[in-house]
């Protein structure tokens, strides 16, 4: 039985299905979900986007580390950060001592399919022949914080449901173990 008394934190590059997955998983675990660019766009009242173009990088993940302390200090739920967000020491920091972090852990190819063409997600502002080698980049960058996760699940393409169950089996084995 997977206790409800902590955060279940997914992490992952952009496109690793953190949201698709934690809605999901949320439900099966009857937890709140609860995503971290969405709470950006509350706080700021802009599009992750529009905060991404108005106030520059730097601020963008500011913030995005202020809203993710919230909400890694907040009730039990299942929280989908953004793309970046684990890349913070401080939200490192508390979601080792609040949360269970679980990477969602796609290659490049299952990346690029997901996110090609959506004009939703700012760091992905670029032409459509420069999505690849900004993602790679970005994994070869991220991937060694994403690998302090508490747990790590390949994300493939395959049906959401199959890997919310695939998550659902690494958190029981992983509660489990350190009970």
């Amino acid at each position: 039985m997977i206790k409800k008394n902590k955060i279940i934190l997914l992490v992952g590059l952009i496109g690793s299905g953190k949201t698709s997955v934690g809605k999901r998983l949320a439900k099966s675990l009857g937890l709140p979900f609860m995503d971290g660019d969405l709470e950006i766009e509350k706080a700021s009242g802009l599009s992750v986007i529009d905060v991404y173009k108005c106030f520059g990088v730097e601020e963008y993940r500011a913030g995005e580390a202020r809203v993710m302390k919230r909400l890694l200090l907040g009730e039990p739920c299942v929280l989908a950060s953004g793309g970046g967000a684990f890349v913070a020491k401080q939200t490192r920091a508390i979601a080792k001592e609040k949360a269970i972090t679980i990477w969602l852990k796609a290659d490049i190819d299952v990346l690029y399919k997901r996110t090609a063409g959506r004009k939703t997600r700012p760091f992905l502002q670029c032409s459509s022949s420069m999505i690849k080698d900004k993602l790679q980049t970005y994994m070869n960058e991220e991937s060694p914080f994403y690998n302090e996760a508490d747990i790590i699940v390949e994300t493939k393409n395959e049906n959401v449901e199959n890997t919310v169950n695939r998550v659902l089996d690494a958190l029981k084995t992983y509660v489990d173990a350190n009970e």
